[in-house]
């Protein structure tokens, strides 16, 4: 416990990438910030950083002291969460990475709904998209990870994943909304909105067209879902997004219809942790709560 805060240190420096900016960040001089760290260095026998002319990064020891570290603080969180059981007071943090498409409706309710019954549990919602997900989930800054169209799954758990077909949104008074089934090369020849190409619904949308003669050409192109479900109200256009982060507007000026799953088979929203962790309390009961949530939107999405 005695060298907490010299890996909190650590990490700050490992953070801002140089010892003047992560000595502000800390509230303390430089000088004894690299003190700090080299009487660490010292003791443990081995230097962490590569001192170069810009600032400092991580050398391979550095990298598995932090990730140690790291380890260190969830293990010590899980014990807490389980004393805090003993005495039958549920505290802790939660930490989730997600997807944008999670943010209107979905994780809001179930936020609210898990601190109803346990109000001593606080979160964190780090916004990623599918590759910076994961890579949270390997540095601990993330306990779970909800995403669509994960691409790597090397260390990621998997504790949920259901279907998401990907729709499209548009205004209400557009010409496709009188189609009765929308096919893609109808939605490509119409201009549209996209999201980059970092996102799991463009993944989706490009792979789906390279086996046509169409292409994804969108006239904006955003990492905003809240840009792409306002834009089309503003022009005749079309957007795309999956459906658990859509709900049609009570004044009905939008909506969404389904690409047909002839030209676009449906993705995978995927919740999960990463491999071989043992989750601190809090946030494996949330990570129950999620799944049994996800399962019945799928119930519902069917019905």
């Amino acid at each position: 416990m005695k060298h907490l805060q010299d890996f909190r240190l650590i990490e700050a420096v490992a953070r801002a990438g140089s010892m003047r900016k992560a000595a502000e960040d800390m509230n303390i001089t430089a000088s004894a910030l690299n003190r700090r760290v080299n009487r660490f260095e010292d003791e443990f026998g081995a230097e962490l950083f590569e001192r170069l002319p810009g600032g400092v990064r991580l050398n391979p020891a550095g990298e598995l002291l932090l990730h140690h570290y790291r380890a260190t603080l969830s293990d010590l969180s899980r014990v807490q969460g389980q004393v805090a059981d003993l005495s039958g007071e549920r505290r802790g943090h939660v930490s989730i990475a997600c997807s944008q498409a999670l943010l209107p409706y979905f994780l809001p309710q179930q936020i609210a709904r898990y601190r109803r019954d346990h109000p001593g549990v606080t979160f964190t919602v780090n916004i990623r998209d599918r590759s910076q997900a994961e890579q949270e989930l390997a540095t601990y800054s993330s306990d779970l990870a909800l995403v669509f169209e994960p691409i790597y799954l090397v260390d990621f758990e998997v504790i949920q994943a259901i279907p998401q077909s990907v729709n499209v949104v548009m205004a209400s008074d557009h010409p496709l909304a009188r189609k009765p089934e929308l096919r893609l090369r109808d939605c490509l020849d119409t201009r549209h909105v996209a999201p980059s190409a970092k996102y799991g619904v463009r993944h989706l949308l490009d792979f789906a067209a390279r086996r046509g003669t169409r292409r994804v050409a969108p006239v904006v192109e955003t990492e905003s879902f809240d840009l792409i479900r306002h834009y089309v109200l503003h022009e005749k256009v079309i957007g795309f997004q999956i459906p658990i982060g859509l709900r049609e507007p009570r004044d009905g000026s939008l909506l969404f219809r389904p690409i047909s799953e002839r030209d676009l088979p449906p993705g995978n929203l995927i919740l999960g942790q990463m491999r071989g962790r043992t989750l601190p309390v809090a946030s494996a009961r949330f990570a129950m709560q999620l799944a049994t949530a996800l399962k019945d939107e799928t119930g519902e999405a069917m019905q």
